[in-house]
């Protein structure tokens, strides 16, 4: 192991990270009907994490944790539109500090990405007495809300295509940004589609989409976009060329493929469109099965679709027949299968440039989807299996292949254990372990559970209030807190895998339920944050 850890030099280091993509969803995880077998490959070839969970289950604050290897409470990245403080330490930043080439190619989201208000009332004080002047409204004097944020603001790439980011940005050296999803990405992906086509405007949305009456499920249209102008199309093109250009170069490598797929809406291209069958595709057992004690959000979903009221164009979560269930599940695997064609061009480029022996390629995804479970789709609140585990692969030629790991693992891992592998010492406050070296030497890692943090912005979940959900995962156990609702829920997955039966309420399971309330509780305090460092430290 010491010599796979520090005495075989500095290793490349590719790092592919998928949008929306539940652990099951893969071949290698036990799928039936996702054609994956690129990424299936990299299991073959790598170590495979059974039990690799999010620190948050929403792309910005989980997004956050991997790049720095702390929970959202710490970053301060607590939920969608809180833009990670410029002054962060992150894993980019010391791996170029130690000699890597640093390069983001396609999807960041570290920065917000519209220019739309939360309500006044959601962060406002209320008070009819004399407030305090705007440098002082606000518990700190750092504000996240000036113009250097502003480099993931569609509004401003819009308006300038070729504006770029500000470099370095977090450690990254150089950068081509993606912004949204579906068919509608913008960023530097709208400079180089309008190099590419003359009218690109006229490939984009559901209102110049091809003809297909066959889909009826929300946010799902047959896109006009052709597979080699898709967004998918030009990340991977991106990181080939990347590839290319730091072949060439004595020093090491990190290089993150952020694909923007398969998040919704449901637009793969071409071929992939269609090449699953939603009759084939089996209704979540969930979907349609009674649940004891379901907690009153998904209750309100299921209402607001039986009454007419239901809201399914945006980003929070909504409730679907077994049939929208089924079409919506289809056109996933198909953009699924689409980014696992973007895998096999680039293990292929390694292969050809001859960096394969010396490069780890990493896949995850940045969180999951309910994808039908509970007749619900889509993500915000939710933190149902599907949605906050993840797929994680490792694949690195130096070590053992074909191995799979049922460490507890989390997304504040993924930091500290490329630093251990690059030789490289992780800095003073990240909250993570390197479950890379745990997993080879079968050791635990220090933890009884994982911390999963969740706060909700009204916007995002489709309701008049703000509210905060937290969530403890052990080996059987998961027990969610719904703070602001004043509910809970305990699931014993061991015995209820589809978590239909909520124990919250049983008293046969008070003795659990307090166990892991304190587990939960003395594991939060371990995360507590002491940064920075006082000056006497050391």
């Amino acid at each position: 192991l010491t010599s796979l850890l520090g005495a075989q030099g500095k290793p490349n280091i590719v790092f592919i990270l998928a949008d929306d993509l539940g652990f099951g969803d893969l071949g290698c995880y036990g799928h039936p009907y996702a054609k994956t077998p690129n990424i299936d490959s990299l299991a073959s070839r790598g170590l495979t994490f059974d039990k690799y969970y999010v620190a948050s289950p929403t792309c910005m604050p989980n997004r956050a944790s991997l790049a720095t290897g702390r929970m959202p409470s710490a970053t301060g990245v607590t939920t969608n539109g809180f833009p990670l403080p410029l002054d962060s330490v992150t894993l980019m930043d010391v791996l170029s500090a130690g000699g890597y080439q640093t390069a983001l190619m396609g999807k960041s989201h570290l920065q917000y990405f519209t220019d739309n208000k939360v309500r006044p009332e959601t962060f406002g004080i209320k008070s009819e007495k004399h407030l305090p002047p705007s440098e002082l409204s606000q518990a700190t004097r750092k504000r996240i809300d000036g113009p250097e944020y502003n480099n993931e603001l569609r509004s401003t790439w819009d308006a300038d295509p070729y504006r770029g980011v500000n470099l370095p940005y977090y450690g990254f050296q150089e950068a081509k940004i993606a912004l949204f999803h579906a068919d509608r990405v913008g960023g530097d992906y709208s400079a180089w589609l309008s190099e590419n086509h003359p009218d690109p405007m006229s490939l984009r949305g559901p209102e110049n989409a091809l003809d297909n009456s066959k889909i009826s499920a929300p946010q799902a249209w047959r896109t006009r976009m052709p597979e080699e102008l898709y967004p998918t199309s030009w990340i991977t093109g991106l990181t080939l060329d990347c590839l290319d250009r730091y072949s060439k170069n004595d020093q090491p490598f990190f290089i993150q493929c952020g694909f923007t797929d398969p998040h919704h809406p449901f637009t793969p291209p071409g071929k992939y469109w269609d090449m699953y069958d939603p009759s084939d595709i089996p209704v979540p057992p969930s979907l349609l099965a009674k649940h004891n004690n379901a907690p009153p959000f998904v209750n309100d979903l299921h209402n607001s679709l039986a009454n007419g009221t239901a809201k399914r164009s945006y980003v929070h979560p909504y409730a679907v027949t077994g049939d929208e269930a089924r079409e919506s599940i289809a056109l996933t695997y198909g953009m699924i299968s689409m980014v696992d064609d973007g895998v096999g061009k680039i293990l292929q480029k390694l292969d050809d440039l001859g960096l394969r022996d010396n490069t780890i390629v990493i896949y995850t995804s940045d969180h999951g989807d309910v994808m039908g479970d509970h007749g619900i789709m889509l993500k915000h609140g939710l933190h149902s299996e599907g949605v906050i585990r993840v797929p994680f692969i490792w694949s690195d030629t130096k070590a053992a292949t074909n191995q799979r790991s049922d460490v507890l693992a989390s997304a504040i891992d993924f930091a500290p254990s490329i630093l251990n592998r690059a030789g490289l010492a992780p800095y003073s406050g990240i909250q993570g372990e390197d479950i890379i070296s745990k997993a080879y030497e079968n050791k635990k890692v220090d933890r009884s559970g994982i911390i999963i943090e969740a706060d909700e912005l009204p916007e995002n979940v489709d309701t008049e209030e703000f509210f905060r959900v937290r969530t403890y995962v052990d080996e059987r156990w998961r027990l969610t807190l719904w703070v602001d609702q004043d509910f809970g829920e305990l699931y014993d997955r061991n015995n209820d895998p589809l978590e239909l039966n909520n124990l919250w309420n049983d008293k046969s399971s008070g003795e659990d339920k307090a166990n892991l309330i304190e587990a939960m509780l003395k594991q939060q305090y371990k995360y507590s944050d002491l940064m920075p460092r006082p000056v006497y430290w050391g």
